[in-house]
């Protein structure tokens, strides 16, 4: 199927497209910030520069476009028709990036988890999933006894 727009409204178009502040990354940072928990974005100092960073905790979170980072058997993950082979090469470069910014996470002491935009969607799952990784919000949260 041939592409609906003129190349310079597909270049406009793909130009609007932002590297942060995406709406599945607000979606995460509000909701750990609800939780109460405070973070780094877009942390230099960190392996991969991830979308959220906890430096005192050394965990990071990364959340991934579906359709940027080809989520596995994910609806949202089509390869566009037209100029296949380049959207393959760029996919295949977003894909090996991923896993050596996890892989050099790993090799310098940090946790790091992957938040796909797919998994959004399910907010209830996500601050389960988000509670267990970053960890207690707080001291308070750490007290084994009642003395709070």
């Amino acid at each position: 199927m041939p592409d609906s727009l003129t190349p310079t409204q597909r270049s406009a178009h793909m130009g609007r497209i932002r590297r942060s502040n995406t709406k599945p990354e607000l979606i995460v940072r509000r909701l750990l910030h609800r939780l109460g928990y405070r973070f780094r974005l877009q942390w230099k100092a960190a392996p991969g520069r991830p979308d959220i960073a906890f430096p005192g905790r050394r965990k990071i979170i990364f959340v991934h476009g579906c359709f940027w980072h080809q989520h596995d058997g994910c609806r949202l993950a089509h390869v566009p028709e037209t100029r296949r082979d380049f959207w393959e090469a760029k996919f295949a470069r977003n894909r090996a990036r991923d896993a050596r910014d996890l892989a050099r996470a790993t090799d310098e002491g940090w946790e790091s988890l992957v938040i796909w935009e797919c998994e959004t969607r399910d907010e209830p799952t996500l601050e389960a999933r988000l509670k267990a990784f970053v960890g207690p919000t707080n001291a308070t949260d750490q007290c084994p006894l009642d003395l709070v």
